[in-house]
């Protein structure tokens, strides 16, 4: 189309995990949803809200959520960025660092989404393969000194998370911004935020989606200490990126660590027994930080992944399967409740019979 950019045109669109019919009966797997509800003190604020609120326009700083953020961190409130989803911020950074000439890297596999966003820009990207065990390429990826680098800790497909003193090695070893995707770190073993207070050329990206059980909420924020790197990235969001639902919910919902926390806890326990489930049955299952598993298939001529994701959905459970290299022998596994990992392995069980 003569309309449209010649890159837009070319690029192959971002495709999130399926979405079933309202109402459906499935056991959703596949797209990394908490499978307990959000705190009870974030649904009061929703049920109470004020319908006058919703006929103005919301704060465009979202200072109370910021505000939430800021103390639940244990960091200045100016640190905070908010977003309808860290998807919003990780546009805002290529946006504001990306374009035509300038490098984008990330290890890979990762969340393809920084690809999507790099080619909107016309950035050179630099794709770093992981190897087997998804270490951190890390004498490559600082050779490769991007205009952006992406470092998802906890990884998306992978679940594992890159040491610290690896990542700090690797932001000491470049000259641009390096931004620590940390969307599922609320179930792993530690954080960057350590990284943050230390240098100002690192961000990072937090999201309500995961921990806090609000994905359809859309609330994401970045963490900088930066003045002046907040400063350029705030010029390219949108006027109002924060509807006053998601930051007055998203307030009360940081404010509820406690909660947070015991439902981290309760994942992190169904995650090691579904984790030794899947080894019984002959799954290579990769060490998570996550809130889900990337699990290799059995080999020896038995059901490829393909076919037990379908067998699966066929079974009204969805679990996420990429049809890319490296990952086409792959599952990757939403850990559910127990009585629903329970389904799931039963299921598999007989589509391996």
């Amino acid at each position: 189309m003569k309309h449209i950019r010649p890159n837009i045109e070319k690029m192959p669109p971002y495709v999130p995990g399926e979405q079933p019919p309202e109402g459906a009966k499935v056991i959703k797997l596949n797209t990394n949803e908490n499978p307990y509800p959000a705190s009870l003190q974030a649904m009061k604020v929703l049920r109470e809200l004020d319908g006058e609120r919703l006929r103005l326009y919301s704060d465009p700083t979202s200072r109370r959520f910021c505000q939430a953020a800021a103390k639940a961190l244990g960091v200045p409130e100016e640190w905070i960025i908010a977003g309808n989803g860290s998807d919003d911020l990780l546009s805002m950074i290529v946006l504001a660092c990306a374009g035509p000439g300038r490098k984008v890297v990330y290890p890979v596999p990762t969340y393809v989404l920084y690809r999507t966003l790099a080619q909107m820009q016309e950035a050179r990207i630099v794709e770093v393969p992981f190897d087997d065990d998804y270490r951190l390429p890390l004498r490559e990826l600082i050779a490769a000194d991007g205009a952006v680098t992406f470092i998802a800790r906890p990884n998306s497909p992978s679940g594992t998370a890159a040491p610290l003193e690896q990542v700090e090695r690797l932001i000491r070893g470049v000259t641009g911004l390096v931004v620590l995707d940390e969307a599922y770190v609320d179930f792993a073993e530690d954080d960057g935020l350590e990284l943050v207070r230390k240098y100002d050329h690192v961000v990072s990206l937090r999201s309500l989606s995961k921990g806090y059980s609000l994905a359809g909420l859309r609330l994401g924020f970045g963490v900088a200490r930066n003045a002046a790197l907040r400063e350029q990235l705030i010029k390219v969001k949108d006027s109002y990126p924060v509807d006053t639902v998601a930051c007055l919910v998203g307030a009360a919902a940081m404010a509820d660590q406690a909660y947070k926390d015991a439902n981290a806890a309760k994942v992190k326990a169904s995650r090691a027994r579904l984790a030794a489930d899947l080894q019984k049955l002959g799954f290579r299952v990769w060490p998570s930080q996550s809130n889900f598993l990337l699990a290799q298939a059995p080999g020896g001529g038995g059901a490829t992944a393909e076919q037990i994701y379908k067998g699966l959905k066929e079974r009204s459970i969805l679990v996420r399967y990429f049809q890319e290299p490296r990952l086409d022998d792959k599952l990757r596994i939403t850990v559910g409740t127990d009585a629903q990992n329970a389904a799931l392995i039963a299921a598999i069980a007989e589509l391996l019979k």
